[in-house]
């Protein structure tokens, strides 16, 4: 049976699949059809868009125009004639934590709905739906999720496999590199759940009950995939790296056999971790065996002492800075690319249960204090929560402060970006400063857009348009709300 995969790109609090990561779940289900015996095709929502509403045509961008990030991200195959000889379509969608996105726009159900229905109509085609839609799906902040359609998918599925079944089938994913043609940061998954976790949004303790992966088939799977050509990791999908199996261990096994590695970055991180780490040995794994630009992704959500109560939030206030102090004390050297080796990054959700005018004022008195104490922050995520079927907050209030606060989200938004945002990121890159590595992306008039691959990389802003997809140095002219403008440095 020949199968194809389509991927919308998923977004989760435990792992991004959204370009240029390639997440688990297409090379797993990928990996497992090959290993019954299956063709199996790879497509993007890009290759089916362009196929659908662009007839098959790439227009070259003009002077003025910006880059069509919605066919951006194609893959070597023809959706057309790949669908014409597919027998089971497997979609990929989902996402839990929306964000922005540089030079990818994921598929949403609203979307691929009438592009599906006509695929089934003119090709007859079985849809299997999977990812993480399958616990619900929003990409926009604020919402509640979006309602899969009725009669369109003959099977909703949650291709999940346990980790024994897992280590049989991860390596064979790489095999799927052949057919994408662009850089991809391979996110690898380290555990599953979280260990302490019950807050009030999270969808993870639904998904999964807690459980670590072994470190050797980790190892093994990042083996695989550097034999395949990938040199861009991250060590993601999963709540907290300090709790995974091994981390240390994982790190150095990683550099000594890994040797033309050029990203090897982490994701989340557990405040509480970091403080009970014994002499933050960790902390001094990842600053040693990891490249700059690193990121501790703290899901600190609020530092207003009601809202971590009622949400069930796993860090207070008191350790989220303590942990804030110690990534600083050992990571805050900067590298060789330019970027500091390791730094916290912050995640504040507007729209939780119990959330005040108070909220805010918790919120930017901590992070007012990061920057009197000199303490640096790599990046500031902030967002509204989306409201996802049965979690806490579904049942506990829903949109209630949502709707109570929204007409205050703008101000609250800007007071950070302004006198948080904007300073901190002149500490962190003072103008001259050299970056080594940018990896131009996009246009937008007669700018280009580019970023260092990794872990939620800066964006930097150069003027005139630079041939895309390449690796350039630039040294720093501005600093925005949360990016920067650079000139080209010549070497």
């Amino acid at each position: 049976m020949h199968y194809t995969i389509l991927d919308c790109y998923t977004d989760e609090a435990s792992g991004l699949g959204v370009p240029p990561y390639l997440a688990t779940y297409a090379r797993y289900i990928f990996a497992q059809l090959k290993a019954e015996g299956h063709q199996v095709s790879y497509l993007t929502i890009d290759d089916l868009r362009l196929y659908k509403k662009y007839n098959n045509i790439v227009k070259e961008t003009k002077d003025k125009d910006k880059t069509n990030i919605k066919i951006y991200n194609l893959t070597k195959n023809n959706a057309e004639q790949t669908l014409k000889i597919t027998d089971k379509l497997v979609v990929l969608l989902g996402v839990h934590v929306p964000g922005k996105y540089l030079s990818a726009v994921p598929g949403t159900l609203r979307e691929i709905t009438p592009l599906l229905r006509d695929l089934k109509k003119d090709l007859n085609l079985p849809m299997i739906l999977t990812g993480p839609a399958v616990f619900g799906t929003q990409l926009e902040g604020g919402k509640f999720f979006e309602k899969i359609p009725k009669n369109l998918f003959s099977e909703i599925k949650n291709y999940g496999l346990n980790f024994q079944d897992l280590q049989k089938y991860a390596i064979h994913g790489a095999e799927l590199l052949k057919q994408i043609p662009d850089k991809r940061i391979i996110e690898i998954e380290t555990g599953r759940g979280c260990a302490v976790g019950k807050c009030s949004f999270c969808t993870e303790p639904i998904k999964s009950k807690f459980a670590n992966r072994k470190m050797e088939d980790v190892f093994e799977e990042v083996i695989a995939y550097y034999k395949a050509g990938a040199r861009y990791f991250r060590l993601g999908k999963q709540a907290d790296f300090y709790m995974s199996d091994r981390p240390i261990e994982l790190l150095k096994q990683i550099r000594k056999h890994c040797k033309e590695i050029e990203v090897l970055h982490i994701d989340n991180v557990n405040p509480n971790s970091v403080v009970a780490d014994k002499d933050h040995a960790i902390t001094k794994a990842i600053v040693k065996y990891c490249t700059e630009g690193n990121i501790a992704a703290f899901g600190v959500e609020s530092f207003d002492p009601k809202v971590v109560k009622e949400n069930l939030l796993n860090t207070a206030p008191i350790i989220a800075h303590k942990a804030i102090e110690i990534i600083n004390k050992y990571g805050a050297e900067r590298g060789p690319n330019g970027m500091h080796k390791f730094l916290p990054g912050i995640n504040i959700i507007f729209g939780l249960l119990g959330e005040s005018k108070k909220t805010h004022a918790a919120n930017m008195q901590a992070l007012q204090r990061c920057l009197d104490e000199g303490l640096l922050l790599r990046r500031i995520n902030v967002r509204q929560v989306a409201v996802l079927p049965n979690t806490y907050l579904e049942s506990h209030g829903g949109n209630k402060y949502l709707r109570k606060n929204k007409k205050y989200y703008w101000k609250w938004r800007n007071d950070i970006r302004q006198k948080i945002d904007n300073v901190m990121l002149g500490r962190l890159l003072p103008k001259e400063t050299v970056i080594k590595d940018v990896y131009t992306e996009i246009y937008d008039g007669k700018t280009t857009f580019g970023r260092q691959i990794g872990t939620y990389p800066l964006t930097i802003g150069i003027k005139g348009r630079i041939p895309l997809k390449e690796k350039i140095t630039v040294k720093v002219t501005k600093h925005m709300l949360r990016s920067i403008t650079a000139e080209v440095v010549e070497e």
